[in-house]
């Protein structure tokens, strides 16, 4: 389990450029639309502060972060659904990630060509968003068509589930023939799992990063006060992220020289950073940690899953023959300083299946299979 993001965006927009230094891995970037054709993915370790203390205070022989995926989409153009540009070919890959990060341009430059010609931050996001929805639009139409053909079947289970799917599949296709997403439809949890296998992409939930010159990080310019307006309409996460500055923090090589050059910028973090927390924040992830001479490693969860379904995250056997959970708070190791010290003080506790496992948690699991 894990953070997954699509990046998406209008050709041109500095996807593959802030991919690049998202990952701190080279993306293919120039001047003309389409240069990226097959995605780029790129795996970017998880910044935590907490890591770091567990292992100053427990030394391992190994640490390994928690991870987030980056998948560098090709750019859309309008008529994508239909076959333009690179077409389905790349809306198929956005299906497959958990959050779509949508990079909207907000900086003027006569030097790096619109595919549009002029900067609109209204116009370019209403394209990308009337594509996916049109995307959505055809998988709903086809499964509604084979839902009709299973439902004269009889009383078989196809047929049942069928039945089950079709008002919600009605109210799915006329919210994005009107071009709202799917996600404005307000499924229930139960009624999303019925419709889990469709992996419609306008129902999963979408960050608009505004890229921007380095002035527009210190304040909004008009564009991203439009993007804003937007975001705000359809209660998505914005962010403004400067693509050149993050290519230059990601070219220096300590982690010193980053901190000073993000005081000098005037920045408590990295768009990076900012973008992972806002991912996390959005799938309702967490972070656990295990720790011990061997390996210090963070773990990625979902808020409210219990101490046998964080065990499971390690290995199916920690799940399926879970016994008990140790458990103390990352806050409590770094207090009294050692894992003995908090035992003594009693702040390692014993939990059993029903523990619905904190947010910074390190934990020991006893299982038997």
């Amino acid at each position: 389990m894990g953070l997954n993001c699509g990046i998406v965006g209008l050709p041109n927009v500095g996807k593959s450029t802030l991919f690049s230094a998202l990952t701190s891995a080279p993306a293919e970037a120039a001047n003309y639309p389409f240069c990226t054709i097959d995605p780029n993915v790129g795996i970017v370790s998880v910044p935590d502060s907490r890591l770091d203390k567990i292992v100053e205070l427990i030394p391992p022989a190994k640490v390994v972060p928690a991870v987030v995926e980056f998948v560098d989409i090709a750019g859309l153009v309008a008529g994508a659904s239909k076959g333009e540009g690179l077409g389905n070919r790349f809306l198929s890959h956005i299906r497959e990630v958990g959050v779509i990060v949508h990079i909207v341009r907000c900086f003027e430059d006569p030097d790096v060509v619109h595919v549009s010609g002029d900067i609109d931050p209204q116009r370019d996001i209403d394209t990308i968003n009337t594509e996916l929805a049109l995307a959505d639009l055809e998988t709903v139409e086809k499964r509604l068509e084979k839902n009709q053909k299973v439902l004269r079947t009889g009383k078989t289970e196809a047929a049942k589930q069928a039945a089950a799917q079709e008002p919600l599949l009605r109210k799915l296709y006329d919210a994005l023939q009107e071009g709202r997403p799917a996600r404005a439809v307000g499924l229930t949890d139960d009624q999303l799992q019925l419709l889990h296998d469709l992996h419609l992409i306008t129902l999963k939930p979408q960050i608009y990063v505004c890229n921007v010159d380095e002035d527009g990080i210190v304040s909004a310019n008009e564009h991203v006060s439009k993007v804003t307006e937007i975001a705000a309409q359809e209660e998505a996460e914005v962010l403004s992220i400067c693509g050149k500055l993050e290519s230059e923090i990601a070219d220096l090589e300590s982690d010193e020289e980053k901190a000073e050059f993000l005081e000098s910028a005037g920045l408590k973090e990295s768009g990076m950073n900012r973008l992972i927390h806002a991912g996390y924040s959005l799938l309702g992830l967490r972070t656990f940690f295990t720790a011990g001479p061997d390996e210090d490693r963070a773990w990625t969860f979902h808020a409210g899953d219990t101490a046998p379904q964080a065990a499971g995250v390690i290995h199916t056997d920690f799940e399926r023959g879970f016994i008990k959970a140790e458990v103390y708070h990352c806050s409590d190791l770094f207090e009294y300083g050692s894992e003995q010290k908090l035992r003594v003080a009693g702040k390692l506790r014993i939990e059993g299946k029903e523990y619905k496992v904190q947010d910074g948690d390190v934990i020991h699991f006893k299982f038997n299979v």
